[in-house]
């Protein structure tokens, strides 16, 4: 096994095995994660905290009422019967699915805010008793 050259005067220590090798690339796919951090204190509206979970539960019931309208196709209509009965189960499914996800993840956003102002105030806390 090679080992990577030190620094000239050997006050930099070179590790020893290369898996040992600090890599950025974990620190910036947990930046890149987060979509905001939590001690930013610029305040949204309540439009930017919720529309995605809005948009999911509006796409969800919109392809749940397109599958209720196949299913109930399937029994008025006679020719094209089994695709009609393949088809609106499947889009009821999905749509139920992205309704149900939508509803869930509002209480999480909530949840989340809750805690983002009870760490900003602990912040805003610690700051006032350790800066004077």
């Amino acid at each position: 096994m090679e080992m990577p050259p030190g620094s000239p005067d050997g006050s930099e220590k070179s590790p020893q095995c290369p898996e040992l090798v600090p890599s950025a690339t974990g620190s910036t796919l947990c930046m890149s994660s987060r979509s905001e951090s939590v001690w930013t204190s610029a305040s949204r509206s309540r439009w930017d905290i919720y529309h995605k979970p809005v948009i999911v539960v509006s796409v969800g019931a919109a392809v749940l009422l397109f599958g209720t309208v196949i299913t109930s196709l399937s029994c008025v209509l006679s020719h094209n019967q089994k695709v009609y009965k393949m088809s609106g189960p499947a889009f009821l499914s999905l749509g139920l699915m992205l309704l149900v996800c939508g509803l869930v993840w509002i209480p999480i956003i909530r949840k989340k805010q809750k805690q983002r102002q009870k760490s900003q105030f602990l912040q805003s806390l610690k700051s006032f008793f350790f800066n004077r």
